[in-house]
C-alpha cells in the first residue's frame, strides 16, 4: 500500500478540519493515510509517496522554519502543491502580481511596517470609511483588525505593536462581506468540485468557523467560475487542490479576495461527494 502523509500541525483543538473523510476513498485507492505534524523531527519523509500540506495552520507564526521543513520534505518525496507555488503564495503579495495580470482584487495597499502618521490616509486612498489590516503573512484572520476611520485612534497602540516591524496589508472593507458573504469554488486538479457561501455571525465580519461563520453549499454563478478559472490559467502551475475565495462588488462583479494554495480548509463536509473527488484526483495525480 502507498503512503500518504497529510501535514498538520501538533493539535487541531479549537479548529474544524475535515481532512479525515478522505482516509476511507484513498484506503479504497490502495492509500495509506497519515496526519502528521510538521515541526515534529521523528519523521522520516522519504517513507512517504507524496505529502500533502492541509492543516498547518500555525505556520504564519514561523514561517522560515516552515519553508525549511517544506524544502527538506520537497528534496526527499514528492510535495503537494509544489514548492514553488507554496512560496509564492505564502506573502499576500501575490494579489498584488495577480492584479497586475488583470485579475480583480479587492482595492489594497501594501506596506512594510506601521506608521501612524500615514494611517489615516489609508481611509482616503482606498476612498473607504472602513478599512481591513492584516498581515502579509496570515491564517484563519489572526491579527486581522476592522477599523473605522472615526475608531482609528483606539487602535494605534495595537497595530504599533502588531506591525511594528511586520509587512501588512491593507483593504477597504466590503459591506458585502456582510450584506451576502464569501464565496468559495474548490478546484482539485484543476476541475470544478463544489463551492461554498461563508457568512460571518451577528456583529462579526470573519467567515471563519473558528469564529461563527455560517457555511452553506452554493452552486456558483457562471461569472464567478469564468473569474476563478481565469485565476487559474494565469498561474500557470498544475495544482492539486486551489481553494479561491471572492466578495461580490458594488459594481455586482466579483473581486479576489483570497487564493489559498497552501493550507486551505477544503470543507469536504459541505459536499458528500468531494472527498472521493479528491481522492480519485490525486490517485491519477501520482501516476
Amino acid at each position: 500500500m502507498r503512503k500518504v502523509a497529510f501535514l498538520s500541525m501538533d493539535s487541531l483543538e479549537g479548529y474544524s478540519c475535515y481532512d479525515d473523510l478522505l482516509i476511507e476513498p484513498l484506503q479504497k485507492l490502495d492509500w495509506q493515510v497519515e496526519t502528521v505534524s510538521w515541526k515534529s523531527r521523528k519523521i522520516t519523509w522519504k517513507d512517504y509517496d507524496c505529502v500533502i500540506v492541509r492543516s498547518t495552520w500555525d505556520y504564519q507564526d514561523s514561517p522560515k522554519e516552515f519553508l525549511q521543513v517544506l524544502e527538506e520534505i520537497n528534496s526527499l518525496t514528492r510535495l503537494e502543491n509544489n514548492l514553488e507555488i507554496i512560496k509564492w503564495n505564502m506573502d499576500k503579495n501575490y494579489l498584488r502580481d495577480l492584479e497586475t495580470k488583470e485579475i480583480k482584487i479587492v482595492p489594497s495597499l501594501w506596506r512594510e511596517n506601521f506608521n501612524e502618521g500615514e494611517s489615516i490616509s489609508f481611509f482616503d486612498v482606498l476612498e473607504s470609511d472602513e478599512i481591513i489590516i492584516k498581515p502579509t503573512v496570515s491564517a484563519s484572520a489572526i491579527n486581522t483588525f476592522r477599523i473605522k476611520r472615526s475608531n482609528l485612534d483606539t487602535y494605534i497602540s495595537i497595530l504599533d505593536t502588531a506591525f511594528n516591524s511586520r509587512p501588512f496589508l491593507v483593504q477597504s472593507f466590503e459591506k458585502n462581506i456582510i450584506d451576502e458573504g464569501e464565496f468559495s469554488l474548490f478546484y482539485f486538479g484543476g476541475k470544478y468540485s463544489h463551492a461554498i457561501l461563508k457568512t460571518p455571525k451577528q456583529d462579526d465580519f470573519r467567515v471563519q468557523e473558528e469564529h461563527g461563520g455560517i457555511l452553506n453549499l452554493v452552486q456558483p454563478e457562471d461569472e464567478m467560475k469564468v473569474s476563478a478559472e481565469k485565476i487559474l490559467k494565469v498561474i500557470q502551475t498544475n495544482l492539486l487542490y486551489a481553494r479561491i475565495d471572492f466578495i461580490r462588488t458594488d459594481e455586482n462583479d466579483f473581486a479576489l479576495m483570497e487564493l489559498e494554495l497552501i493550507e486551505p480548509s477544503l470543507y469536504f463536509n459541505m459536499d458528500v461527494e468531494s472527498p472521493q473527488r479528491f481522492a480519485e484526483v490525486f490517485d491519477e495525480w501520482m501516476k
